[in-house]
């Protein structure tokens, strides 16, 4: 099986590694970058794999390399994987999930040729139902690019998009479950406004949306088709949508959204 080197022992790292061996990667062919003591040792009792604090340890080993930093912490690792004999004939691949770092500033830093996939995450993967959005780099082929979607196919789904795309794409899933969070506020909260309680309120809102996107998923209509199926003339969901259009809410999600893929391309240049 491949083996797998995960630099940043973080959330999202470790809930790859989580995942990795729910989906029946063996123990031995998993290794854990991470600097703080206290951590490390968390992690080497939850997950039962080899945890190191060298980068260039664990890539030496590697068929992939997974960076699952902090965006400011990439080219410190970078200069770490420097460091490591990377030419020494073994094919390896580098997924980065590091938002905002684009493929060619990480090649720029490794061996000319260095294959390399930037990979938009988001956070549902803690819990196994993340959506991961891939992109290769100039030396990727197809075969490292399915590697690692199924490599990630392990907390969630995978798409596969051009790298000129991430930008919308994180703002669209990276950034998205925030956007839902923050209507489940609200939501909540207009609950509490009409006399429930919060713990009330915030079990039909929740429910409600596990239950609409089971629906959704399963469906063969569309969110449109759907919501209209629900939306009776003259009834209580349609006098809550038209104050909602009123609001501006739909224009609203579509400016939100062009700004956060403003903010994205800012921090590729």
């Amino acid at each position: 099986m491949t083996r797998i080197a995960v630099v940043g022992g973080g959330r999202i790292g470790e809930a790859l590694l989580a995942g990795l061996l729910e989906s029946g990667q063996s123990h031995e062919d998993l290794v854990v970058v991470e600097s703080v003591p206290a951590r490390a040792e968390a992690l080497g009792e939850r997950l039962g794999i080899r945890v190191t604090d060298s980068v260039t340890a664990a890539a030496a080993d590697a068929d992939l390399i997974v960076i699952a930093v902090k965006p400011g912490d990439v080219d410190a690792v970078l200069t770490e994987l420097g460091k490591a004999d990377l030419d020494d004939g073994r094919a390896r691949v580098l997924a980065s999930l590091a938002a905002g770092i684009t493929t060619a500033r990480i090649e720029a830093k490794l061996p000319e040729g260095f294959p390399v996939v930037r990979v938009m995450p988001n956070t549902p993967m803690l819990v196994g139902q993340g959506m991961s959005a891939i992109a290769a780099g100039r030396h990727a082929d197809s075969a490292q690019l399915e590697q690692v979607g199924e490599v990630l196919s392990a907390v969630g789904k995978v798409v596969t998009v051009p790298e000129t795309q991430m930008d919308a794409v994180t703002a669209v899933s990276g950034s998205g479950p925030a956007y839902f969070f923050l209507v489940v506020e609200a939501m909540v909260e207009a609950g509490v406004g009409l006399g429930l309680s919060r713990d009330v309120a915030n079990q039909l809102v929740v429910q409600t949306m596990l239950g609409s996107a089971a629906l959704l998923e399963e469906s063969t209509q569309g969110a449109y088709e759907l919501r209209a199926a629900v939306t009776s003339p003259a009834g209580t969901t349609a006098a809550a949508i038209r104050e909602l259009e009123r609001g501006g809410v739909r224009s609203a999600f579509i400016e939100g959204l062009h700004a956060a893929k403003d903010r994205s391309a800012a921090q590729d240049s």
